[in-house]
């Protein structure tokens, strides 16, 4: 009886330190500060919409915390997909959009500009008109899904990362209605991905990723991604419902024991480590190092989007100027964001 009673108690106490990290980490060290957009600020005038084209993709960020101040990684993330794609409508979905709604799944007209007047950070990236924040309404978003009834049933105190499975869950959920692209919100972008269409990239040579997609709507391994996330659902496992679960879909979808060697099957392309994870999550501190041109090049050649793992480089930052290999991405990719950050970091 002693020692069910000690292995309870480990249990509960392991369960609370989990929900009390997620609900710590989900807030960079920056959400102490309040910014007040500073008069001298303007809207970048070196950005030029161009109309957006017919049929074009959406590219789709998502915050399922209550947060509404974004970090700087978030903010060059957007801002760099918006400005290599001035083309494509830039969607924001954040869940603290609603919150000062007594019913925060039908938030009221006027919820949105309300939260994002006070907000310096968003207030710039609204200056692109490209870039559209919207109220992020998980239940209408999984609804005609089989996520709509998981997401009825689910104990929310009883996830120890309830924030991102909620993220996995939407990704999927976006690319099945919606089709597009599909980023997380520590993705910086480098290149055009519009020409990308029922993709996916490799983390590991047995591991792909899900933090960027890029699919059709109603594409059938999008349909088997929803379904795996009901029939398997664990939220004890990390990454369980989000790398394991596109990695384990795959190898179903092309009748593979292992996805060592394939680029892809039946119209579905994996795209190697390089495209989108060169550095790996191991090597994060990387992205803090001074690093040359040359080398940027070199690793810029074969790259479309660089992930930064904020979860294991949240709270860490560079100095501006530092030519650190961020301060040099940020400089040239998220110029608005890296002007703000000279300012305040």
């Amino acid at each position: 009886r002693r020692c069910i009673c000690i292995l309870v108690a480990f249990k509960l106490v392991s369960v609370l330190t989990l929900v009390f990290y997620w609900t710590e980490a989900t807030d960079s060290p920056e959400r102490i500060h309040s910014y007040s957009f500073p008069q001298h600020l303007q809207c970048p005038t070196d950005f030029q919409q161009t109309p957006k084209k017919a049929g074009g993709n959406s590219i789709f960020f998502v915050e399922t915390s209550e947060r509404t101040s974004p970090s700087f990684l978030f903010m060059c993330s957007v801002e760099s997909a918006a400005r290599i794609h001035p083309d494509s409508q830039v969607v924001v979905l954040m869940k603290g959009l609603g919150t000062s709604s007594p019913d925060r799944k039908h938030p009221k007209k006027n919820d949105n500009d309300t939260s994002l007047q006070h907000n310096a950070k968003l207030s710039l990236l609204r200056c692109f008109p490209n870039v559209e924040f919207k109220f992020l309404d998980l239940a209408g978003l999984f609804e005609d899904t089989p996520l709509s009834a998981w997401y009825s049933a689910l104990n929310t105190w009883w996830q120890p990362f309830l924030l991102p499975v909620l993220s996995d869950a939407c990704r999927i959920a976006l690319m099945w209605k919606y089709g597009g692209i599909y980023l997380d919100t520590d993705i910086i972008v480098l290149k055009p991905l519009d020409n990308l269409t029922n993709v996916l990239g490799r983390e590991t040579p047995y591991l792909l990723n899900g933090a960027f997609l890029a699919f059709e709507p109603k594409h059938g391994f999008i349909r088997n991604c929803l379904q795996d996330f009901v029939d398997r659902y664990n939220g004890w496992v990390w990454g369980h419902q989000g790398p394991q679960l596109v990695t384990r879909v795959l190898k179903k979808w092309c009748g593979l024991r292992s996805i060592t060697q394939t680029t892809g099957c039946k119209g579905v392309r994996v795209l190697p480590r390089e495209a989108f994870y060169p550095i790996p999550w191991q090597d994060w501190k990387k992205y803090f190092q001074v690093i040359s041109s040359s080398e940027l090049r070199e690793l810029q050649r074969s790259t479309y989007a660089l992930h930064v793992w904020n979860k294991k480089s949240q709270g860490t930052k560079f100095q501006v100027g530092s030519k650190t290999l961020l301060d040099q991405v940020y400089s040239k990719h998220c110029p608005s964001t890296y002007g703000l950050m000279k300012m305040y970091v």
